[in-house]
């Protein structure tokens, strides 16, 4: 039987550390992840939060809920939130921290364990709920797909294998993906691991 958003919701505050989703009704924790996965979700919110006014944004890694529908709720692996839609959204202290409404730039991680999960159900509804720009990063490919929305509703996907990334809904970042890959290759080669 389904669980209803109700029930999600006293589960998810109940337990704030079991990283609770929904899905299709389904309660799922997201997965323990691996070094590079957690490093790299780290270093994209740093990169961003370096660049944008946190006085007008807001970042969130590995926390915080987006509402597809009210059978789906994820938890992205980075996401861009305005702070005046955060302002309209929390009017009081300690409320269930949820983003209903299409945000600027949601980001996903490529791991072995939830990789299927990520590409088939993840970026398809970050795009169905209309998310401005959608990343899906591939550690060990080294590579960026970015779909962003145009204005008839769609979206233009483009995989970057290097360079700098400029996100359209975030004009004053640019994300340098060869320094981004190298720290985590750098970091393996300190730590003893192959190259």
């Amino acid at each position: 039987m389904p669980v209803s958003e109700e029930i999600f919701k006293r589960v998810s505050l109940e337990d704030p550390d079991g990283h609770w989703e929904l899905h299709d009704g389904c309660l799922r924790q997201k997965a323990d992840m691996g070094v590079e996965y957690n490093q790299l979700g780290f270093l994209i919110g740093h990169f961003l939060a370096s660049q944008l006014d946190l006085r007008h944004y807001m970042i969130r890694v590995d926390a915080g809920l987006v509402r597809p529908s009210a059978s789906r709720f994820y938890i992205p692996d980075v996401m861009i939130i305005r702070m005046d839609e955060v302002d309209r959204l929390f009017p009081r202290e300690g409320m269930w921290e949820v983003y209903p409404d299409p945000l600027p730039l949601v980001v996903e991680v490529w791991s072995p364990s939830t990789g299927g999960i990520d590409t088939a159900e993840k970026l398809d509804s970050y795009r169905r709920r209309g998310d401005f720009e959608i990343w899906f990063v591939h550690p060990y490919q080294r590579t960026l797909a970015a779909w962003r929305r145009q204005p008839d509703g769609t979206y233009v996907e483009t995989v970057y294998h290097g360079g700098f990334v400029e996100p359209a809904s975030l004009p004053e970042v640019r994300l340098n993906l060869d320094e981004l890959f190298d720290m985590l290759r750098s970091r393996r080669i300190h730590e003893g691991g192959s190259g």
